[in-house]
C-alpha cells in the first residue's frame, strides 16, 4: 500500500515559522537559532522551529502566573471541566490533521497516532475534566481540650501550587503532554510546556485548539529549544513545580535542579528496564503475540515496554523460535503506510545508538533474530531479539528503549523473583499464566510500580502510573495526580 495523502492543512502548518506559544498566541522568538524538525522516515526536514532564549522563557512564566492568579483562577471548577471536554472534542475532530503531524515528526505508524496517541489523548483529557469539581479536602474534630465554653474544629483544602513546568519527551509527545497539561489545569494550576526538540509540532497546534476552546491567555504556555531551555524553566523562581518524563539520567539531574532551583516539587515518570516472565503453563502462542504487541509497539520506543524477558527453560526454545517467525512476517515500512507493521526509530542519534547496542549484542550475546540496520532512507533497523549467556549480560540491565528484548530462562519461582527485582528500576512488570492463584502470590513480591497480568504496556487514566526505585517519584492518572498538583492547607477554628 502507498503513504496516505498530507492533508492540505498538514502541508500549510509545516511551511510556518514555528516559534513558541506564549499568552494566547504564537510568539515570534527572540532567539535567531533555528532548530530542524526531521521526517525520520526518510531523513528529511520538513520544518524549522525557533529556539526560545532566557527572554521568551520569561515571558512564558510571567504569563502563567498572571493567568493563575487571574483569569484562570476566576475560572468556576465546573467551567474548567468544560473547557478540558470542548478541547478533548477539538482533538477528537482535528484526529486526522494531528496524526498526521504527530507521524511525521515522531515516526509513529498513522494508525498508531490516530487510535492511540490522538485519540486516547481526548480519552484522557475527558477523565482528567471529570475532577474538576472534585478536588476536595475533609473536616476533622481536634482533640484540643476546652477551657471554657470554647469549641474547634478543623478542615483541610487543597489549592494548586501554582505554575507548573512540563518537560514532555519525543516518543508520545502529545498524549504524555496532555497528562501534563491536563493535570495542570484541572487542579487550578498553569503550565508552560517545553517539549522535545525533536517533536515539538503537534502540540504547538494542539495549544492554538485550548485557545478556540476557551483555555485563556497565559494558562497554557509552550517553549521550544534543547535543554537549556528546561533548565531554565526549572531554575525560574515563579515555578512551583516541576513534572519531568524522560531518561533516568536526566531525571536525576532534574530532580537535584527543581530542589537546589527553591525547593521546587517535582514528579519524574523517569524510564525502566521492566522484565515480563512467562510461566511453565504459558500459551506460548498467546505469549509470542504479546511481545510482538507490547514489546515491539513503536519500535520499542515505550518507558512502560517489556525490555527483558525470564522464561521457563521448559518453554523458551520453542518461545524464542515462534517469536523469530512472527517477526520475520512484520511489514516493515513507512509510518504513513497504513498497512505498515513496523517503522523507523524516531531520531537520528537514537538510531546511531540502536546500533552500537546491536554491536555490543553480536559481541556478548546470542543474537536470534534482528540485529542490523535496514538499507533505506531514514532510521529503519531490524526488531531484534537476544538470548542472554547469564544474569549478568549487561543488555539484560541497561534501558535500551528501542526494539531490542532480551531473553533468559529461569527454573524455580524463587529464582524468578530474584531476577525479575534484579534492576535499580522499577516502573513496570508483567506475569504470563493461566495460575491466577500463583500470579497473586508473586505480585506482591515484584518491585515494580506496575505489575500485569497476561498483558503488558496498556494504561488506562483511573489507574496510577508510576514507578519505584529509579524509575521516579510521584503517580500520574487516577486521583494520585492530585496529590502532586496541589498544596494541602490545614484550617483550625476556634469559636
Amino acid at each position: 500500500m502507498s503513504e496516505i495523502q498530507l492533508l492540505p492543512s498538514v502541508l500549510a502548518f509545516l511551511e510556518r515559522d514555528h516559534a513558541n506559544f506564549i499568552d494566547g498566541a504564537y510568539a515570534p522568538s527572540l532567539s535567531s537559532n533555528k532548530i530542524a524538525v526531521v521526517n525520520p522516515a526518510n531523513g528529511q526536514v520538513i520544518a524549522h522551529i525557533r529556539d526560545a532564549d532566557e527572554a521568551d522563557v520569561q515571558a512564558a512564566v510571567n504569563g502563567a502566573r498572571q493567568a493563575f492568579k487571574g483569569a484562570w483562577a476566576d475560572m468556576l471548577p465546573y467551567q474548567k471541566g468544560v473547557i478540558l471536554n470542548k478541547l478533548a472534542d477539538l482533538i477528537d475532530a482535528n484526529n486526522e490533521e494531528l496524526a498526521q503531524i504527530e507521524t511525521l515528526c515522531s515516526g509513529k505508524s498513522i494508525q498508531l497516532s490516530r487510535h492511540f496517541e490522538i485519540a486516547q489523548s481526548a480519552v484522557f483529557l475527558r477523565y482528567y475534566a471529570g475532577w474538576a469539581t472534585k478536588i476536595n479536602g475533609e473536616t476533622m474534630q481536634p482533640s484540643i481540650p476546652s477551657f471554657g465554653t470554647e469549641k474547634y474544629t478543623a478542615f483541610t483544602r487543597r489549592e494548586p501550587v501554582g505554575v507548573v513546568a512540563g518537560i514532555v519527551p519525543w516518543n508520545f509527545s502529545v498524549m504524555i503532554g496532555i497528562w501534563k497539561i491536563a493535570s495542570a489545569l484541572v487542579t487550578g494550576c498553569t503550565v508552560v510546556i517545553k517539549p522535545s526538540e525533536f517533536t515539538p509540532l503537534t502540540l504547538l497546534r494542539i495549544a492554538e485548539l485550548a485557545i478556540e476552546a476557551g483555555v485563556p491567555a497565559g494558562a497554557f504556555n509552550i517553549v521550544n529549544g534543547g535543554g537549556q531551555v528546561g533548565q531554565q524553566l526549572i531554575a525560574h523562581r515563579l515555578i512551583s513545580k516541576v513534572a519531568f518524563t524522560g531518561s533516568v539520567p536526566t531525571g536525576i539531574a532534574v530532580g537535584q535542579a527543581a530542589m537546589a532551583a527553591n525547593l521546587t516539587r517535582a514528579t519524574l515518570e523517569l524510564g525502566g528496564k521492566n522484565p515480563a516472565a512467562f510461566l511453565a503453563d504459558v500459551d506460548v502462542d498467546m505469549a509470542v503475540a504479546g511481545i510482538i504487541q507490547t514489546a515491539y509497539v513503536h519500535q520499542g520506543q515505550v518507558c512502560a515496554s517489556p525490555e527483558r524477558f525470564y522464561v521457563h527453560r521448559s518453554r523458551i526454545d520453542e518461545l524464542l523460535e515462534k517469536l523469530a517467525a512472527g517477526l520475520a512476517e512484520l511489514k516493515i515500512g513507512s509510518p504513513l503506510d497504513e498497512s505498515a507493521q513496523f517503522g523507523p526509530l524516531a531520531n537520528k542519534p537514537h538510531f546511531e545508538k540502536m546500533l552500537g547496542y546491536f554491536k555490543r549484542a553480536a559481541a556478548e550475546s546470542q543474537i536470534v533474530y534482528g540485529g542490523q540496520a535496514i538499507d533505506r532512507p531514514g532510521y529503519y533497523v531490524q526488531p531484534t531479539v537476544i538470548r542472554a549467556h547469564s544474569a549478568g549480560d549487561s543488555l539484560l540491565h541497561e534501558e535500551i528503549f528501542g526494539p531490542v528484548t532480551c531473553f533468559l530462562p529461569f527454573d524455580t519461582e524463587e529464582e524468578l523473583v530474584e531476577l525479575m527485582n534484579d534492576s535499580p528500576f522499577g516502573l513496570t512488570a508483567s506475569l504470563w499464566t493461566n495460575d491466577l492463584s500463583k500470579a497473586m502470590r508473586l505480585i506482591p513480591q515484584i518491585e515494580a510500580g506496575t505489575v500485569w497480568v497476561n498483558m503488558h504496556t496498556f494504561i488506562d487514566p483511573a489507574v496510577p502510573f508510576g514507578g519505584i526505585k529509579a524509575s521516579g517519584v510521584g503517580r500520574e492518572f487516577g486521583s494520585a495526580f492530585i496529590d502532586d498538583y496541589t498544596e494541602l492547607k490545614s484550617v483550625m477554628i476556634k469559636y
